[in-house]
């Protein structure tokens, strides 16, 4: 069982853990879970085995985490805000972590450690491009569609396999809608002001957020790293996990 506990604002976070050791901080993409990324496909018990503790939240709206339906509940930054909170509720110091991101979790960590509240001494950036960072209006108004035309998507449309998705994954829609709104686009600029090595690891065939590589040659000290799979399936496969451990082993 997950442990929970309150963020910024008293939303329940759950908090999946596996291992002992240097703490990474794993963060999922949108609309999957700590279990679907991490855990299922053995990412975390490769990372325990390593010698690390991985650290797996659900951000709200997500997994075994609470989904809100309060308007208020969703401020600008909120995904940011509540992983501040699970650090400052682990008692982690900056430099005394790393921290991994697929996806949303990839936008997510990228716009913590850009601003100044998360210092990892690694941080993994995994399924994103920079299209995904400076171009989420877009990007989101593809899973707004998805929301608010979810029950007249049928197969053929190319919302659709977004809909079987969020239906599989039993995504409180409501919920879902106001966080999509809750996102902005990213500022390139601020890249520069990640100075800790970093990787950009990414499916060969995942263009879903744009260029991975790009996106590291952007980065003041980054690598790109090429693994097997498209958006939806790189994540599970073990090429995957051996590329985090491998990068924050090095």
């Amino acid at each position: 069982m997950p442990e929970r506990f309150a963020s910024f604002d008293g939303t329940e976070i759950a908090v999946h853990a596996e291992g002992e050791g240097r703490p990474v901080i794993m963060l999922h993409g949108l609309f999957s879970s700590a279990h679907m990324n991490w855990i299922k496909w053995g990412h975390g018990a490769r990372l325990a085995v390593a010698g690390f503790r991985a650290i797996m939240p659900d951000f709200r709206v997500h997994g075994d985490s609470a989904a809100p339906h309060d308007p208020a509940a969703y401020p600008k930054g909120v995904l940011v805000r509540d992983v501040a909170a699970l650090f400052e509720h682990l008692g982690l110091e900056p430099g005394g972590f790393d921290l991994v991101g697929f996806s949303l979790g990839a936008r997510t960590a990228i716009h913590a450690v850009a601003y100044g509240i998360l210092e990892p001494r690694r941080l993994a950036i995994c399924g994103m491009g920079v299209a995904g960072l400076a171009e989420w209006e877009r990007r989101a108004a593809h899973f707004k569609r998805v929301i608010d035309e979810f029950d007249m998507i049928k197969p053929g449309d190319p919302a659709f396999v977004a809909r079987t998705f969020l239906k599989s994954q039993g995504v409180d829609r409501v919920a879902a809608r106001m966080l999509l709104d809750a996102m902005d686009d990213f500022n390139l600029a601020k890249l520069a002001n990640i100075t800790m090595p970093a990787a950009a690891i990414c499916g060969v065939e995942d263009q879903d957020n744009g260029s991975a590589e790009e996106l590291a040659a952007l980065l003041p000290d980054a690598r790109y790293i090429e693994v097997p799979g498209s958006h939806l399936n790189s994540v599970t496969k073990p090429e995957m996990g051996e590329a985090i451990v491998g990068f924050l082993t090095d």
